[in-house]
């Protein structure tokens, strides 16, 4: 992969892809960079096929994809999935979210010890989550508020025969 650059800092060409986001330390602002890269027809065409389901260009979901698997490199533990709500950071090895485990977290005064224990997981699990939330808080706090936005009757509307079922249980006696 070949990107070349016109910026006097970096005289030679850069290995990247199509967009990269370099956060800019002096102003805190992001700048857009476009870098092109050579795709074989076949995995193009998945490309073109996986952006046409998300709705973006080739160019959105290449930096998507680029951006995420740089995170899956940065933080143990960390993958990104497919949800109901778009992409996402899951925990590896389960079936759960960064945002529920940081949900679970606040409620045990975000102690890792504790959530390695709620979940009945290895402490260095716990701490990928948190270490995520560190790094992106607004992320994980959005994915949270998504979350507490579903209602019953919003599921109606997608599933017109859900139905609430309460169960009784009782502790043994």
């Amino acid at each position: 992969l070949q990107a070349h650059t016109h910026d006097m800092r970096h005289p030679h060409p850069l290995q990247s892809v199509y967009n990269e986001f370099i956060v800019n330390r002096l102003e805190g602002m992001r700048m857009s960079h476009v870098v092109s890269m050579r795709l074989q027809d076949e995995p193009l065409a998945r490309l073109r096929r996986y952006a046409r389901t998300l709705g973006k260009t080739v160019g959105e979901v290449s930096a998507i994809l680029v951006e995420e698997r740089l995170r899956e490199e940065d933080f143990a533990f960390i993958e990104f999935r497919s949800s109901s709500v778009g992409r996402q950071a899951y925990m590896k090895g389960s079936r759960l979210a960064v945002w529920w485990v940081v949900h679970v977290a606040r409620s045990l005064e975000m102690d890792a010890e504790k959530v390695a224990a709620h979940f009945q997981r290895p402490l260095v699990w716990a701490k990928a989550a948190l270490n995520y939330f560190d790094a992106f808080p607004a992320e994980v706090d959005l994915a949270s508020e998504d979350h507490h936005a579903a209602s019953f009757e919003k599921l109606k509307r997608a599933l017109p025969n859900a139905q609430v079922m309460e169960i009784d249980v009782k502790g043994e006696e």
